[in-house]
C-alpha cells in the first residue's frame, strides 16, 4: 500500500507564524492562500498622514463607528498587518504614502468592495457587512480623514445592507478581471486562456443532466440517480498506487461538507461565502463571487452548503443567509437571488438562525428544488421544500413537510397546534426520475418529543408526525404530493431519515423492480417502489438496539418496549443521535449491485424530560443524548460495509480506530474511495476492502469526494477542513486524533503523466 502525507495548514494565524521561518514551499503556499493584502509591489511602509479622495468628496463616518473598527480590526487583521495598521510582518501598510498612493484616488467603494472580496483571506466577506465599513472608518482615520457627524453604512458602499440584504446594484467579486495590479502582456496572454477556458463551457441541457458526460460531475452525487458512482476507469486496482497530488487550493473557511461540480474541465465550488470557477486541471481561478453576509445571520465558517447544481448557463448555489442565487456560468456574475428563509419577528426573534439551507439544489423540468432543515422553533410549523422557475427565481410552489390540520396527514401530530409541530427538515438533495417526472426527498425527525409523547387538548387521529423521517414523492412541476412512505413513524430519539434516495433497479419477487432506496441513521435501509411507494424489503446492518423487529409486509419498525421514552429516566440506545450513518452518503455500484455503506459504531446516554405546552411551542429541546462507545466495543469506531442489495448479504466490511468522516465514491475502476477523521483518504479494492493507498491531508475530509476526467486524465478530489458535529463527536471518543479544525482545502489526484487516456 503506498502513502503519501502532505504539509498541515493551519489557522491563519499559525500561517502567518509561519511565514517567518522564510521556508520556500512554506511561502509558496501562502501565495496561493492570498495571505497578502496587496500585491508584493506595494511592500513601502512610508509614513505620514497625507490627503485622500482629492477627486472626490470624503466619505462620512463617525470616531465610535472608527473606535468599534479599530476593535475589529484588532480582532480580525492585526496578526497579518500589525498592531499599529504598518508593522505587519506579513502583509502591507493599511496606512501611510504608499497605501495612500494606491487607494487615494479610488472611491470610497472600491476600498470596501476590496476588502470584502478578499479579507480575512481564510473566509472573504464573513465579518458582516457593517464591520466591514467600520473597519474602513478605522483606516480612513488612521490616515488622516476627519470623522464627521454620521456613520458610513454598507448601503453606500455598495455592500449588504444592516439586515444583510445585497444593496439594490449587488456586489460580485470578479478577481480575474480586478483593476489592481501589473497588467503586462504575460497578464494578458494568461487572462485571455482563462476567458477562452470559460467560453468553452457548453450549455447544460436536459439531456446533458438525465444523461451526464462521463468525464462530468454534474450534481451533488452525479446524476439524478443519486448513486454517488463514476463510470470513469483509468483510476483503476493496478495503478491507484501511483495516485498522486495534482494541484490543491486553499478555500475560504466554512464548515466543510463540500461537493464540486464539474462540466467541460472546469470545477465549481462553494466554501463559506464564496463561490469559484477553477481551472481542472491546475486549479488557476477563473472567477469568484463572494456573498456579503450581514451581521446577525449565521457566517461562512459556520454555515453547511453539501452542494451546487448547474442548468443551461446558470450555477444555483444555497447561501448562509438563507437564499437561492443564480450565477452565470461563464462569468460568475448574478442572475437573479431568491430568499428562501425569511427572520421570524417578536416572539421568535431570537430564532433567525434556526433554519438553514443545507441540501444541495437539484434541477428538473426547469424548476429549482431545495429543501429546508431545522426549524427547531417554527410558528408555522416544521420545514418546506420549494421549486424555483430556474431562469427567474421565482417561486413556483412550496411543499410543506408537516402537513396543516385539516390536510392528509394533518391529524397526525397527536392534537397538536401547528406551533408545536418541529423538524420533518430536509437535510439533503433530492433525487428525480425522469420517466416518472418524480423527485424524491427525505425528511427528518421532530425536534420536540413532547409534541408526539404527551396528552394534547385535542386528540389526534395518530401520533406519527406525518412526514417526519419519510421519503415523499412530488411532482416538480406543481410540488403535488404523489405518494409518501414513513420509515419510521414517531420518531422521538432523533434517529432520522433525511439521507440520499437511491433509484435503482432490482428483482423483487422475480420481477425486475424500479426502487427508491434509503437509509436512516440507525443504518436499516428500506426500499420501496418508486412509482407508488409500496414497501419492498429491509436491510438492517446490526448497529441498532432500538427496532426489536419489522413488519415484513408493510417495513413498519417495531420499537424495543424497554427502550420506550420514560420521563427522567436515562436508557442505553444504539446508535447514538449522530446515528451508525449520517450525512456522508453512501455509493452503489449498479453493475455489481453493491452499496458501500460509511458507518460509526457510537450509543448514547438518552433522557427525556418533559416540559409543559410553552416551553414546548417556544423550542426547547427536551431531550438529552450523551455520546458512548458500544458495550462490546474493541475500540474499532469507524466501519465500512460492502452490502450486496440483491442478495441482502455483506460483502465485506472494514473496521479501523478512525470514524469514518467522508461521503463514499465509487467508480468502474474497481475502487471506492473514504475519508476518516485521522486525516487519511483511502482508495479501497471494491470487491475485497483491501485498502490500496492512502493520502494523509492537513485535516479531516468532511466531505463529499468526486472525480472528473479533462483532456483524457482521470482526477479525483476531495475537500479537506473539518470542524463539523460529527468531527467532534469522533474527537472526543478518540483524541489520539488531532485534526486541525480550519484551513479548508481542495485536494486533486492523478496518476503520472503517462497511460491510457480516460473517456469523455
Amino acid at each position: 500500500m503506498t502513502k503519501i502525507h502532505m504539509l498541515s495548514r493551519r489557522e491563519i494565524v499559525g500561517l502567518c507564524r509561519m511565514f517567518a521561518t522564510r521556508n520556500h514551499f512554506v511561502m509558496r503556499m501562502l501565495a496561493t492562500t492570498a495571505l497578502i493584502f496587496a500585491s508584493l509591489t506595494l511592500c513601502s511602509q512610508a509614513q505620514g498622514p497625507g490627503k485622500f479622495f482629492e477627486n472626490a468628496p470624503a466619505p462620512s463616518f463617525t470616531a465610535s463607528q472608527a473606535e468599534r473598527g479599530k476593535t475589529a480590526y484588532n480582532q480580525s487583521c492585526a496578526n497579518c498587518h500589525g498592531s499599529n495598521l504598518n508593522d505587519g510582518e506579513f502583509a502591507a501598510a493599511l496606512k501611510g504614502a504608499a497605501f495612500q498612493k494606491k487607494w487615494g484616488g479610488q472611491s470610497p467603494a472600491a476600498l470596501f468592495s476590496y476588502m470584502l472580496q478578499k479579507m480575512p483571506p481564510a473566509g472573504p466577506g464573513t465579518l458582516g457587512g457593517q464591520t466591514y465599513a467600520d473597519l474602513e472608518a478605522y483606516i480612513l482615520q488612521a490616515n488622516g480623514v476627519e470623522p464627521g457627524a454620521t456613520e458610513l453604512t454598507p448601503a453606500q458602499l455598495g455592500g449588504p445592507n444592516a439586515q444583510g440584504a445585497p444593496a439594490a446594484q449587488g456586489f460580485q467579486g470578479d478577481v480575474v478581471r480586478g483593476t489592481q495590479g501589473n497588467r503586462d502582456a504575460i497578464y494578458k496572454a494568461v487572462m485571455a486562456r482563462r476567458a477562452a477556458e470559460l467560453e468553452k463551457l457548453s450549455p447544460v441541457t436536459d439531456d446533458a443532466l438525465r444523461n451526464p458526460s462521463n468525464a462530468d460531475w454534474l450534481m451533488w452525487r452525479r446524476t439524478y440517480a443519486g448513486l454517488g458512482f463514476s463510470p470513469l476507469a483509468q483510476i483503476k486496482k493496478s495503478n491507484v498506487s501511483d495516485l498522486r497530488l495534482a494541484w490543491s487550493r486553499a478555500l475560504p473557511l466554512s464548515a466543510d461538507e463540500i461537493t464540486p461540480l464539474v462540466h467541460d474541465g472546469v470545477v465549481f465550488i462553494e466554501s463559506g461565502s464564496t463561490l469559484q470557477a477553477l481551472d481542472g486541471t491546475k486549479g488557476d481561478l477563473l472567477w469568484q463571487y463572494v456573498r456579503p453576509l450581514g451581521d446577525q445571520l449565521i457566517n461562512g465558517r459556520e454555515s453547511t452548503m453539501r452542494g451546487i447544481a448547474i442548468y443551461q448557463d446558470k450555477l444555483y448555489a444555497p447561501t448562509a443567509d438563507g437564499h437561492v442565487i443564480a450565477l452565470n456560468v461563464k462569468t460568475g456574475k448574478l442572475v437573479w437571488d431568491h430568499q428562501i428563509i425569511v427572520p421570524l419577528t417578536g416572539v421568535y426573534a431570537h430564532s433567525n438562525h434556526d433554519f438553514r439551507l443545507d441540501g444541495a439544489p437539484i434541477v428538473a423540468h426547469g424548476k429549482v428544488m431545495i429543501g429546508v432543515s431545522l426549524g427547531i422553533t417554527n410558528p408555522a410549523g416544521g420545514c418546506f421544500i420549494v421549486g424555483l422557475d430556474a431562469q427567474t427565481g421565482d417561486q413556483v410552489w412550496r411543499f410543506q413537510t408537516i402537513p396543516r390540520p385539516g390536510q392528509p396527514g394533518g391529524d397526525s401530530w397527536n392534537g397538536a397546534p401547528v406551533d408545536q409541530r418541529f423538524g420533518a427538515s430536509v437535510w439533503t438533495g433530492g433525487s428525480y426520475d425522469p420517466k416518472l417526472n418524480l423527485a424524491y426527498f427525505g425528511t427528518g425527525n421532530t425536534y420536540d418529543v413532547a409534541t408526539l409523547l404527551q396528552p394534547h387538548a385535542e386528540k389526534g387521529e395518530s401520533n406519527d408526525g406525518l412526514y417526519t423521517d419519510s421519503t415523499v414523492a412530488l411532482d416538480p412541476d406543481t410540488g403535488k404530493l404523489a405518494w409518501y412512505y414513513q420509515h419510521m413513524n414517531r420518531d422521538v430519539w432523533d434517529l432520522d431519515w433525511a439521507f440520499e434516495q437511491l433509484l435503482i433497479t432490482l428483482p423483487v419477487r422475480g420481477k425486475p423492480t424500479d426502487l427508491v432506496v434509503s437509509g436512516g441513521k440507525m443504518a436499516i435501509f428500506d426500499a420501496v417502489n418508486r412509482s407508488n411507494g409500496n414497501y419492498a424489503f429491509s436491510k438492517d446492518l446490526g448497529l441498532q438496539t432500538l427496532v426489536s423487529s419489522i413488519d415484513p409486509t408493510t417495513g413498519k419498525k417495531i420499537i424495543n418496549p424497554a427502550l420506550e421514552p420514560v420521563a427522567n429516566k436515562t436508557v442505553l440506545i444504539c446508535p447514538d443521535a449522530n446515528g451508525a450513518r449520517n450525512w456522508p452518503a453512501t455509493s452503489y455500484d449498479p453493475t455489481t449491485h453493491i452499496l458501500y455503506v460509511p458507518l460509526t459504531e457510537y450509543c448514547m446516554d438518552y433522557t427525556w424530560t418533559p416540559q409543559d405546552a410553552a416551553q414546548t411551542a417556544a423550542g426547547g429541546l427536551d431531550i438529552r443524548f450523551t455520546l458512548r462507545l458500544r458495550p462490546d466495543t474493541d475500540g474499532k469506531m469507524g466501519r465500512i460495509d460492502a452490502v450486496n442489495l440483491e442478495t441482502k448479504k455483506v460483502e465485506w466490511m472494514d473496521r479501523q480506530r478512525a470514524p469514518i468522516a467522508s461521503a463514499m465514491l465509487a467508480t468502474a475502476g474497481g475502487l471506492v474511495f473514504a475519508g476518516a477523521q485521522d486525516r487519511e483518504f483511502t482508495a479501497y479494492d471494491s470487491a475485497t476492502g483491501k485498502a490500496l493507498w492512502e493520502a494523509g491531508l492537513n485535516a479531516t475530509p468532511s466531505s463529499y469526494p468526486i472525480t472528473y476526467a479533462v483532456g483524457g486524465k482521470q482526477y479525483v478530489a476531495v475537500v479537506s477542513g473539518g470542524g463539523g458535529p460529527l468531527d467532534a463527536s469522533g474527537a472526543s471518543l478518540a483524541p489520539e486524533f488531532d485534526s486541525p479544525a480550519g484551513g479548508t482545502t481542495l485536494w486533486i489526484f492523478k496518476l503520472p503523466d503517462t497511460g491510457t487516456p480516460a473517456p469523455k
